[in-house]
């Protein structure tokens, strides 16, 4: 099967399965080769729906849980996106498909110079590389914020530069376990929406789990 069938399988799939639910984001995840983004020894698994590691006890999201994420931020094309978690980048590719300016944290230098290199060519991506748990502040306000690594709570400086009806995704709970919470900040405080049942690696530092 070639790589575009094998994209075009996946992407059928997780429609059928109501992770894709808008033309928006499945045609942000056509445009983006997920192939390019896993070890090489990988590269046949590249289209199934499993996260896959990338060195440093990371992995990249499986399918399902991108299209997840990006479905619940509700994107629109002016938005200013903040992502804790660069990972090998993927995520941050896709997302930028959809957005103006994606700003991507990552703690771990290894795994912040492997998104450089996949990112090298994503003009509207700036990488950065420390402590996500602290956000970006000169980057702010953020509309969308995108955390693809387990934190122990929200840490307050995410929720700081979260625009007003701006929207957040982030898993919180243990290291190993999470919840998916969808927070929409208000003048008046925070709403949160709850979706059981996530597992991501977890988020490391000042307001997060110690090393």
């Amino acid at each position: 099967m070639s790589k575009i069938d094998s994209r075009t399988k996946l992407l059928d799939y997780l429609e059928r399965n109501e992770y894709l639910k808008t033309s928006e984001v499945r045609k942000a995840m056509e445009k983006v080769d997920r192939e390019a983004f896993v070890r090489t020894s990988d590269r046949a698994s590249a289209y199934d729906d499993t996260p896959l590691s990338i060195g440093q006890g990371q992995t990249i999201s499986a399918p399902h849980m991108v299209a997840m994420m990006l479905e619940e931020l509700l994107l629109e094309k002016d938005d200013n996106l903040l992502e804790i978690g660069s990972g090998c980048g993927y995520h941050a590719a896709v997302v930028s498909k959809m957005v103006s300016k994606v700003t991507t944290v990552e703690r771990i230098k290894y795994i912040y110079e492997l998104a450089c290199k996949n990112l090298e060519n994503y003009k509207n991506i700036e990488i950065i590389h420390g402590d996500g748990s602290l956000g970006f502040m000169d980057n702010a306000p953020y509309q969308k914020i995108m955390v693809t690594c387990g934190s122990p709570q929200v840490p307050k400086p995410l929720v700081d530069q979260l625009d007003f009806d701006g929207l957040m995704v982030i898993p919180v709970g243990g290291r190993v376990a999470q919840e998916l919470l969808t927070i929409k900040r208000t003048k008046v405080g925070i709403e949160v929406n709850r979706r059981p049942g996530v597992a991501f690696v977890p988020m490391i530092g000042t307001n997060a789990f110690e090393s």
